[in-house]
């Protein structure tokens, strides 16, 4: 049995990016860097076995011709036993084995290709993935890639299986007879023509097919992400039609694809048949006027077989390829992408961060949009100040604090961070720096434990993981409501978790990072006033020497806060204390008057049912 080694690091490590070239076949050649040797090892245990097919047919000639037919044998039949069983042995071997290599070949190319795919979608910028559904990286990571792999699995060693088939079997029908060979391979080059034409269409067909069933994907990742969402609401019908309707455009561009493969078989079938058969006449003509022998008719009868079909075979083979080319786009696609620089070159981190924060006359607007987002946004934020941000939806709170960490770049004006630009500074020490803690809190299907000390990159003791949630209020509940305390799986997207639960532990994950920088995105909207009261009192301790950003909603929440930022359409309206603010007339005392007549009327129905 051959034993095939896995791929060496060096191999796995080859820069896929040096293979993305928009000439397809160039890269699907450059996709086999380090891993050629093993493909050339198949192709050549193809060749032996290929080799050992032909010879078993002019053996048969002259087993037939110099056995059968005279009475003076050369050879004992014992021998000739011997060599056909000899020769399927060899070719059972050397086939076997050039599966192998050719399986190592592909699962090796595609290891790697999904690695470095993988590695390639998470360092891209947070503008490419804006504007991409999480659906269409999906689909191409899976579908466009397994296409790949059956490329080099099955495609790529069956056309040199087939060269060589032609090519030995060729050979051995010129030394029989030279009229007879020729005329057995008249009707291949219509066949490739057709096989082109058929690669065109198919090429376009099963582009827009894998565009469709990336939609298909898209819609269903969705749909099951909020599947809760849909119940809730009673939407099953209008998800279903929705589904429905992109699901039909699949099917429709799935026939057509069908129908052009089907259209090809039944064209070459019936060109490969007649020449077959108008082969086997001739070649039946010339053995009955003695221009052959019988035993070189027989031979010739197998050896055409494997001519004829397996160049109709390629041609299945080369519009099998115009998928494989159009997945390898599509990948490419990806790969081809500028990545995030992480780092600035000639950066050199200070030997400690103070998060002394001023942004002059900024602004921003997302790429490809003409529309600013923030406008001439300046303020200073001293290092341990306390800056809170207050604004309708879409007013630029979310998008200010984005520009800290370098998830986008600003457009006008300047950021300062301890007196340096911003961009000045590389893109991952930011982040090992800043600690965030979003509106809608992401928790992978892991344990608790797991999704605390997620991002922290180092050993983390239980002392220090209870020291965060206690400080998040969440330990209690951790250790009392779930009987595998931190070992509880929180399922998909923390599904057993109430939404303040997610939250504290969102919280206590940032904290356990201990950064300099801290962004609370309306973190404490999802839970009841009581724990956000506890919440608020355990994390002013924590949040002390820190620069901390918090956006709320609720004035409650950021009233403590050294400097308020209210924003409107993208610009600071407003800004100072507190108190500053309630002294002026504007946008802050409007919602603290209104946010304050709310609670007191709820309050007085509370008041009123306790009664």
């Amino acid at each position: 049995m051959a034993v095939i080694a896995l791929p060496k690091k060096e191999t796995l490590d080859y820069d896929l990016k040096n293979a993305m070239t928009k000439r397809k076949l160039d890269g699907l050649w450059r996709l086999m860097t380090g891993f050629r040797s093993t493909y050339f090892g198949a192709a050549a245990s193809l060749g032996v076995a290929t080799v050992a097919r032909t010879a078993t047919f002019l053996l048969l000639a002259y087993f037939i011709d110099t056995y059968l037919t005279e009475a003076a044998h050369a050879v004992s039949l014992p021998l000739i036993v011997l060599g056909f069983i000899g020769l399927a042995v060899v070719q059972g071997i050397f086939t076997f084995l050039s599966g192998r290599l050719a399986a190592a070949t592909a699962e090796g190319i595609v290891l790697r290709l999904r690695n470095y795919l993988l590695d390639q979608i998470q360092r891209l910028t947070f503008t490419y993935h804006d504007k991409t559904q999480t659906g269409e990286l999906i689909q191409r990571a899976t579908s466009d890639v397994d296409t790949i792999r059956r490329f080099f699995a099955e495609q790529a060693i069956e056309s040199g299986r087939i060269l060589m088939l032609f090519l030995v079997n060729f050979i051995a029908l010129l030394t029989i007879n030279v009229r007879l060979a020729v005329f057995s391979v008249i009707v291949i080059p219509v066949v490739l023509v057709i096989s082109f034409f058929f690669f065109r269409r198919v090429s376009a067909l099963y582009e827009l097919y894998q565009e469709q069933e990336a939609k298909l994907s898209s819609t269903l990742q969705e749909n099951l992400s909020g599947v809760r969402v849909v119940k809730a609401f009673a939407r099953q019908e209008f998800e279903e039609g929705k589904f429905e309707e992109v699901n039909w455009e699949k099917y429709v561009r799935g026939k057509k694809l069908l129908i052009a493969h089907a259209l090809y078989w039944p064209i070459t079938d019936i060109m490969c048949g007649l020449q077959m058969i108008a082969g086997f006449g001739l070649g039946a003509i010339m053995a009955i006027n003695g221009t052959i022998t019988l035993g070189q008719y027989l031979a010739y009868s197998g050896m055409v077989i494997w001519i004829i079909w397996p160049i109709r075979n390629l041609g299945r083979l080369i519009v099998q390829m115009s998928e494989a080319l159009v997945s390898f786009g599509r990948v490419s696609e990806i790969i081809r992408q500028d990545r995030e620089q992480l780092n600035v070159p000639g950066f050199v981190a200070p030997a400690k961060l103070r998060g002394e924060i001023t942004y002059d006359n900024v602004s921003f607007a997302y790429r490809g949009s003409d529309a600013p987002v923030l406008r001439n946004i300046s303020f200073h934020a001293s290092a341990g100040q306390r800056i809170a941000l207050l604004g309708a939806t879409g007013s630029g709170k979310t998008s200010l604090v984005n520009l800290l960490p370098r998830f986008y770049e600003y457009t006008d004006g300047r950021i300062l961070l301890d007196g340096k630009e911003l961009s000045t500074f590389s893109a991952g020490y930011l982040r090992q720096h800043i600690g965030i803690v979003e509106q809608e809190p992401f928790l992978f299907s892991r344990t608790i434990r797991d999704n605390i000390t997620f991002g922290v990159g180092r050993h983390v003791s239980q002392e220090e993981i209870e020291a965060a949630t206690r400080a998040a209020a969440v330990h209690d509940v951790i250790v009392t409501k779930f009987p595998e305390g931190y070992n509880t799986l929180v399922g998909e997207r923390g599904v057993t978790l109430s939404g303040g639960q997610k939250q504290r532990v969102a919280i206590a994950r940032t904290l356990l990072k201990d950064p300099r920088i801290l962004i609370m995105d309306d973190s404490t909207s999802a839970v009841d006033t009581e724990t956000e009261a506890m919440i608020r009192q355990a994390l002013e301790t924590l949040m002390h020497g820190r620069t901390t950003f918090i956006i709320a909603h609720r004035i409650q929440s950021l009233m403590s806060a050294d400097r308020i930022l209210v924003l409107e359409k993208g610009r600071v309206v407003q800004q100072g204390t507190h108190a500053d603010l309630m002294e002026q007339p504007g946008m802050y005392r409007r919602i603290y008057e209104a946010q304050t007549r709310i609670e007191s009327e709820l309050q007085e129905e509370l008041n009123r049912v306790r009664v």
